[in-house]
């Protein structure tokens, strides 16, 4: 008689996680975001890590003596075999140092196992021999998604629940449910220009450092959930949620993004703040600050939330961020690769991804400082597998005004302050152009070129 054989699982790892989050406070900071309770094995160290993670969410430490507690206040503690099986696990545990390692082992375990599972439920679908084939499939597939996507975590916080730290909790969004054909960036005439963002589009925004577009793709973001109640997954590869959302709540309610990053508001500042606060909670955008990331990281995140509620736009700051697999290629075709990847992401969820990317030196270099499409760093790729690709240009940024006055007419050609040029290079599906915007650096805010506030002025009130 053949002995049955059990499922994946490593006991030894699971009791190095345990002993790990109890010798080392900070320990469960390292693995809460991918590990969950149901990736155990064995149910006594389920028991026990569950009730670590209900010391962290309620802000406790994580030690012997609290675990006990906490398991006695389960009436678990004689279950896991009382306060000495705590005791044998710290005692057995090598080094806290390598508890990540530990759970990636535990998690990896987990997975096989619901794959053995899943591969029982298609093979118990596929004896069914339903006549619909095509159904059938998709129920296959289904089951193969939840595999892959079960436990694994998403950093996609929705702006709402970034600003409830600053602000007073608001009402749920009422989110109308409705196809929306096509993204407006809110920029009347790069819209007319584009005919907005198209479904299935890969969209490059490239400029130098400190030309703003972050501010950009952000103010595009805001303008798609909150005047079309489009829902955007926004990837910020190099900002923080909470600093995304300070950049988003100065531009709302135009008060100086210093003053709101240092809290330096006059009473008049602070209703605005408030007010903008209300207006970006009902805006229904998804943030993943997630600073390392592989290109197949943020498409799993965003299919993920695409299922549950449907994505419109896709925003990702920046290309450059994002890391390659690991094997040892040239950085130029990791970005193919990347740039591919994104393309087919954008085609498969049929939503417009807008990507930044950074501009080489070149642009400095020349007389002209205006951007072109061979000045896109690790170009070949971004400029074949794009669909639109446009700049920022802001000619203020290369020239003192001083010199501008003694070199123009400032009469026909006044010094460009706080003028952004916007230049589509790249239109596989309609005109090339430049459209002018205003940038307001204080607020990191573009605008239309006829709205021109200015710092303190009544406009802002």
């Amino acid at each position: 008689m053949i002995a049955e054989k059990l499922p994946p699982h490593d006991i030894e790892a699971e009791e190095a996680v345990i002993g790990s989050l109890i010798v080392d406070p900070d320990a469960i900071f390292k693995i809460v975001t991918f590990l969950a309770p149901e990736d155990f094995f064995d149910e006594t160290h389920k028991v026990i890590y569950q009730a670590c993670l209900s010391l962290h969410q309620r802000n406790e430490v994580i030690n012997q003596i609290t675990v006990a507690h906490e398991l006695m206040r389960q009436n678990r503690l004689e279950q896991i075999g009382g306060a000495a099986y705590l005791s044998h696990l710290i005692s057995i545990t090598p080094t806290p140092l390598y508890v990540e390692h530990y759970a990636r082992i535990i998690s990896n375990a987990a997975a096989m196992r619901r794959l053995i599972a899943a591969a029982g439920q298609i093979a118990a679908i596929g004896y069914e021999a339903g006549a619909d084939v095509e159904s059938t499939l998709n129920k296959a597939i289904d089951i193969l998604f939840q595999v892959g996507n079960k436990g694994a975590p998403t950093n996609l916080v929705l702006v709402r629940d970034v600003l409830s730290k600053y602000f007073e909790e608001v009402g749920q969004p009422s989110l109308e449910e409705k196809q929306i054909p096509h993204i407006l960036t809110g920029f009347i005439g790069l819209d007319n220009l584009l005919g907005g963002l198209q479904k299935s589009d890969l969209i490059i925004l490239a400029a130098r450092p400190a030309v703003g577009k972050t501010s950009l793709v952000l103010n595009v973001a805001r303008n798609a959930a909150i005047e079309q109640k489009a829902c955007v997954a926004l990837f910020s590869l190099e900002m923080s949620q909470d600093t995304i959302v300070q950049r988003l709540l100065s531009s709302e309610a135009k008060v100086d993004s210093k003053d709101v990053r240092l809290g330096h508001f006059t009473e008049r500042e602070e209703r605005r703040i408030m007010d903008a606060s209300g207006v970006l909670s009902e805006a229904p955008i998804y943030i993943d600050d997630a600073p390392q990331q592989r290109v197949m990281d943020i498409g799993s995140k965003a299919k993920r939330l695409h299922r549950e509620r449907g994505i419109d736009l896709i925003v990702i700051d920046y290309l450059q961020l994002i890391q390659g697999d690991g094997k040892n290629v040239p950085r130029v075709q990791e970005m193919s690769n990347i740039t591919r990847s994104l393309k087919g992401l954008a085609r498969e969820l049929n939503v417009p991804v807008l990507a930044v990317s950074q501009l080489s030196r070149a642009v400095e270099w020349r007389a002209s400082h205006r951007p072109q499409l061979s000045d896109l760093r690790e170009s070949g790729s971004i400029e074949q597998d794009a669909d639109v690709v446009f700049f920022i240009h802001r000619e203020s940024m290369y020239c003192e005004e001083e010199e501008w006055n003694r070199t123009h007419d400032v009469e026909k050609e006044p010094y460009p302050r706080g003028e952004a040029d916007i230049i589509v290079e790249k239109h596989r599906n309609g005109p090339l152009g430049i459209v002018k915007l205003r940038f307001l650096p204080w607020f990191t805010r573009f605008d239309n070129v006829e709205v021109v506030p200015a710092p303190g002025s009544e406009e802002l009130i």
